[in-house]
């Protein structure tokens, strides 16, 4: 018999913000969003929770949705048994975090749509990743079954699960002394090193043999790896794996960004979905390997890649948005993909000629449906609009490609990656000099101050439709006074520092745990969380903590208070167990350690904005490889204010190298500042 809808179970996602809910707005099951209303109800009626967690630009997620969820039948079973919640795994990372860290313990696996089953308290007692809809009827019945039969068998696995689960969120290595972090640095770097190493692909480049990712952050580390250690492999392995993304078809060549990942090993043919966070990671991570190598395809990859945020990814008002997906089910790569004779009928016989060699297309494609998704030849160039004819095909292929179905903008506005975008523009600005980047920096961390802030001027974390929505998390806070760091080493404004050492204040109120040394992930205020968890572990973004650690140790070496470099060493202590047993998953954490075991230094550069030689000392330091560093400029009139590194610091024009707040003799030369800057403390392990 199906349930008849009232005002009290109707479908509850129509008012909601979220793209990604808004896209289950119509479907007969009667969803409600994540709160104490939706558990509440579970509550009432004593019925299990379904629980369906995803994001609007997974491809499977819009699978499930037409194999199951607009399925009147599916509605009919879910609408008479389960209280049914959908979530936006973007809008609330702290129940996602929850849940899927459950449904890796139970299963060893996990992934997106994730459907968890829940008992009315919100602890989970099955879970699974996509159910094709022939599979999901029988398993409704059979748990609705159940919890009418023995509910309490039921209960209890969930309380078990609960409990295992308030253990893993917070497992963390005891704390040790000081000295322990060091040796378990020296440790971490080589395990790290080691095993990717042995499971680097020599053919194709990248770590593994199956999907591949992007993971900006793992290369970043290895990077510093090799600096301070002279490893060879490991910059040849970040080279190497870098020329060959912006060459698979995981890289628009067309328009520029980078997919979401690679579905085979030669990076070629990927998910198609774009995601903010990526290419600001890549961005930020190309530019590196131009600093460390100057090879000039790495900023050309660089460039184009803030380039595509800028023209894609941009709210007018100056936040950025979060995704672009790969396409309905059944139509993914068809804004992307092209067939033989549709190049042949757009491009002039020379012009198809070229992208026969080019991209390396043919008459049965490499992909479905006789496609082709364009891939560079290993050894060729990557093709930029210095070549005429390359830009006369894009322009052609471009212009056919805006009349095919646009994938779906996900436009919402998250405060977590905006600050990891805010930090890759200002990186831009830095090492480029593009004052566009830094524009569209400014822009956006303006946009965050007035649009996504409370009235005690805390962090939201979403903002969408003109709501801002949400109490921000440990990433919110995290992410964007890393990127307020960097701003202001682009533009050396006083008040992206006073704002993020505001922030940073605000971060340690809200969420330090005191006995375990890190950063909780949500500040305890939210009753429907089961529990809360510390990460360390990076995923698609660096963990909170990784982030924390590197800006506390970042900050105290502008403002020379040592709270933050005591809160930063003991997260780099909680970490300790992580970094000992699996140190390439968490790679950030390494870049973290690596500041802190490193001379890093305190760059002083007194002198007038405009003045040539303050312009040439700083575009010194910038075009060098130096990632642990922090950089300030004043005139040598204005109180130093919080940055205490430019106290007493008068003559000009100058740069003042510091360790530890001892300084060297201040230079004028650029090629004496590059000198007492370059020093590193080898690493050894």
């Amino acid at each position: 018999m199906r349930a008849v809808a009232t005002a009290e179970t109707s479908n509850r996602l129509g008012a909601e913000k979220s793209p990604y809910l808004l896209q289950h707005a119509h479907n007969p099951i009667w969803w409600r969003p994540w709160g104490p209303e939706a558990l509440e109800a579970a509550k009432r009626e004593n019925k299990p929770v379904f629980l369906s967690i995803g994001y609007s630009s997974c491809y499977w997620c819009h699978f499930m949705e037409k194999d199951s969820f607009e399925k009147q039948d599916v509605a009919d079973v879910l609408n008479a048994h389960f209280i049914s919640i959908k979530v936006d795994r973007e809008e609330r990372p702290d129940v996602d975090h929850v849940y899927m860290t459950a449904l890796v313990s139970m299963t060893g696996a996990g992934g997106w749509p994730m459907s968890m089953f829940l008992t009315p308290e919100g602890r989970p007692f099955y879970g699974a990743s996509t159910i094709p809809h022939d599979n999901f009827i029988p398993l409704l019945k059979e748990i609705a079954k159940t919890w009418k039969t023995d509910e309490a068998r039921i209960r209890r696995s969930g309380e078990e699960i609960a409990d295992h689960l308030a253990r893993a969120l917070n497992a963390s290595s005891p704390p040790g002394d000081a000295g322990r972090v060091s040796a378990s640095g020296e440790k971490a770097f080589g395990g790290f090193f080691t095993r990717l190493r042995e499971y680097f692909d020599e053919t194709h480049a990248g770590f593994g043999g199956g999907n591949k990712f992007p993971r900006p952050h793992l290369h970043s580390a290895l990077l510093r790896v090799h600096r301070r250690s002279g490893e060879g492999d490991a910059l040849r392995m970040v080279t190497r794996t870098l020329k060959a993304m912006s060459r698979g078809g995981i890289h628009d060549i067309l328009a520029g960004g980078f997919h979401r990942y690679s579905v085979d090993a030669e990076w070629d043919i990927p998910h198609f979905e774009k995601m903010l966070y990526d290419n600001a990671g890549i961005a930020v991570t190309s530019l590196e390997a131009w600093q460390a190598t100057g090879d000039p395809e790495f900023a050309a990859v660089a460039r184009k890649t803030l380039d595509w945020t800028l023209a894609e990814m941009a709210d007018p008002a100056g936040g950025f948005y979060s995704a672009q997906d790969a396409g309905d089910f059944g139509e993914e790569g068809d804004y992307y993909a092209w067939t033989w004779d549709e190049l042949s009928s757009i491009l002039s016989k020379e012009e198809f000629q070229y992208a026969e060699k080019i991209f390396q297309i043919s008459k049965y494609g490499n992909f479905e449906g006789d496609r082709n998704v364009f891939h560079v030849p290993d050894a060729a160039p990557v093709p930029d609009d210095s070549d005429p004819v390359f830009r006369s095909v894009k322009e052609k292929l471009l212009r056919a490609r805006a009349k095919r179905k646009r994938p779906r903008l996900d436009d919402k506005v998250l405060a977590d990656w905006n600050g990891l975008t805010i930090a890759a523009m200002a990186r831009g600005h830095q090492a480029l000099g593009d004052e566009k980047y830094l524009k569209a920096a400014q822009k956006a961390a303006t946009f965050i101050r007035s649009h996504m802030t409370d009235a005690q001027g805390g962090l939201l974390h979403r903002w969408r439709d003109g709501a801002a929505a949400h109490r921000g998390l440990v990433d919110d806070y995290a992410f964007l006074i890393h990127g307020l760091i960097e701003l202001y080493q682009s533009d050396f404004d006083p008040a992206w520092m006073d704002w993020a050492v505001g922030l940073q204040s605000m971060q340690d109120a809200l969420f330090w745990d005191e006995k375990g040394g890190a950063y909780f992930l949500d500040d305890a205020k939210d009753p429907t969380l089961l529990v809360r968890s510390r990460e360390f572990e990076d995923m698609a973004v660096p963990s909170g903590n990784s982030v924390a650690a590197l800006n506390l140790l970042r900050l105290a070496d502008f403002t020379y208070e040592q709270d933050g470099r005591s809160r930063a060493e003991r997260i780099l202590r909680a970490a300790a167990g992580w970094l000992d047993r699996a140190p390439d998953a968490c790679p950030q954490m390494l870049i973290a350690l690596d500041y802190a075991l490193d001379r890093s230094k305190e760059i002083a550069i007194v002198g007038g904005a405009g003045d040539s030689k303050v312009q040439e000392m700083l575009k010194t330091v910038r075009r060098a490889f130096l990632p642990n560093k922090v950089v300030a400029v004043s005139d040598g009139k204005t109180p130093a204010g919080r940055l205490l590194l430019l106290e007493g610091k008068t003559a000009g024009p100058h740069a003042y190298v510091c360790e530890r707040g001892l300084c060297k003799n201040p230079t004028g030369d650029p090629a004496e500042l590059l000198k007492q800057v370059s020093d590193v403390k080898p690493l050894k392990w």
